[in-house]
């Protein structure tokens, strides 16, 4: 489901709102991962999964319900396991039997909602989120009950590549609404399809439902509606679910104010590569035939590195990371952070070796949060060194990566951003669940 806002990425945002090879040989996961998450048959999945230990703790919650069949933790904790992975089919069985046992399961009745959002069947999700009674979940059914037909339907050609607009604050590209003229967009992993009020009315998009929202600390209202046609190169996506606010985004390369945002709801309909490095979008329809041309893509890189691939509710992708030598953990991966290249707590930080400056701290509400310089940082052999991000006294809400762990229920040791990606490529495979790294080896070293 589509996502109230939050305050996020501090010196920024106003809502900006995703395998070690060299040469031609073959793609590899990244090295230290397998360790990392290695089996331990003794331990609690409660505490696997917290560790974000997904498939030890899942063959650990297997283990207790043969012999509680109908143990309700245990059947929700699998549905979730799979869901992450996007293993709809299993996702769909546990989370189901979750429900069966414990009818007011409202967690797993929402996940249960995302998975068939997800296989764009938003009409199996009505009755499960008008079930929970929350308010945020009655107008999202409300949402997908205008919602004709099949969804996200995509058309034209098999492939685009989009030349960024600007690659600072975050990049953006040009796609039309309703057959308008073409308009400037932020690219956000963490973002799903986010249009400003001005673009929604000129599109004549309808409000059909309104949430509240929380943006920089203040809240605000969130309309959400269905628009018939967005087109992006040669490729249009037609009857697709969106919401727009009056908040105002941080302008166009050009001063000018984009027409939204979007990012992973779009993203996991294609294998979407944000080519930092070549200043550019690829969206490739999701075929046998494009996998290959992107695999062999790949392998003409000078570096690619292959990580694993999970996505946390609708729209926050996540993999595995390192702040020096702490980790390979789960951070989570939103290029929306303007002027960033990580986000992390200070115990974090300090565990790690990360400097924070803490006489300079971030002028923002709540929780004390202070710029933080890490000598390296890391996504497999992708590398970045010298570089700056910022460290919060506490996780509170709103804060990517750490500050979303409670919300996950696994932990997180930090959230990757806009200036570490930018040597890179990266490209989301969500149907095998792969996050590709391609670009120079070392290349702040």
């Amino acid at each position: 489901m589509a996502h109230s806002e939050h305050p996020h990425n501090l010196n920024r945002r106003a809502f900006v709102r995703r395998a070690g090879l060299v040469g031609a040989a073959a793609i590899l996961p990244v090295a230290g991962a397998t360790q990392a998450y290695a089996a331990d048959s003794a331990a609690d999945p409660e505490v696997l999964f917290k560790a974000g230990r997904f498939a030890d703790a899942d063959r650990g919650y297997a283990r207790v319900l043969r012999a509680a069949p109908a143990n309700a933790r245990a059947l929700a904790q699998r549905g979730y396991i799979a869901l992450l992975s996007n293993r709809f089919g299993y996702a769909e069985r546990f989370l189901t039997g979750a429900l069966a046992v414990a009818p007011g399961d409202v967690p797993s009745a929402q996940r249960l909602a995302e998975c068939y959002v997800r296989q764009d069947a938003p009409a199996r999700a009505i009755p499960l989120l008008r079930s929970t009674g929350r308010q945020r979940d009655l107008a999202y059914a409300e949402l997908y009950s205008h919602v004709i037909g099949t969804p996200w339907r995509i058309g034209g050609a098999a492939a685009a590549r989009v030349p960024f607009l600007g690659i600072d604050p975050v990049p953006s590209v040009e796609a039309s609404l309703n057959g308008g003229p073409p308009k400037g967009f932020l690219l956000d992993t963490y973002a799903t399809l986010d249009l400003s009020a001005e673009a929604a009315e000129e599109a004549g998009v309808r409000a059909v439902a309104t949430i509240s929202g929380i943006v920089d600390g203040q809240t605000v209202t969130l309309y959400l509606g269905i628009l018939d046609s967005f087109r992006i190169g040669g490729i249009e996506i037609r009857n697709i679910p969106v919401q727009w606010n009056e908040v105002r985004r941080p302008p166009l390369p050009d001063g000018s104010a984009p027409a939204g945002a979007f990012g992973t709801t779009l993203f996991y309909h294609f294998l979407t590569t944000m080519d930092y490095a070549g200043r550019a979008l690829g969206l490739r329809r999701k075929t046998p035939t494009q996998q290959r041309e992107f695999t062999a893509q790949a392998a003409r890189a000078q570096l690619c590195d292959r990580l694993p691939l999970w996505l946390a509710g609708d729209h926050f992708p996540c993999t595995v990371g390192s702040l020096l030598d702490h980790g390979p953990r789960v951070v989570t991966v939103d290029t929306g952070g303007i002027a960033s290249a990580f986000d992390t707590t200070v115990e974090i930080a300090e565990r790690a070796g990360i400097d924070v400056d803490y006489a300079h701290p971030v002028d923002r509400p709540g929780p004390r949060v202070y710029p933080a310089t890490a000598d390296r940082i890391s996504l497999g052999r992708a590398i970045g060194r010298n570089v700056r991000g910022h460290a919060a006294e506490a996780p509170f809400p709103g804060f990517p990566g750490p500050g979303q762990s409670g919300m996950f229920g696994f932990d997180l040791i930090a959230n990757f951003t806009h200036e570490f990606f930018k040597p890179y490529a990266i490209t989301f495979d969500y149907d095998n669940m792969h996050l590709f790294i391609t670009g120079a080896t070392h290349p702040r070293s």
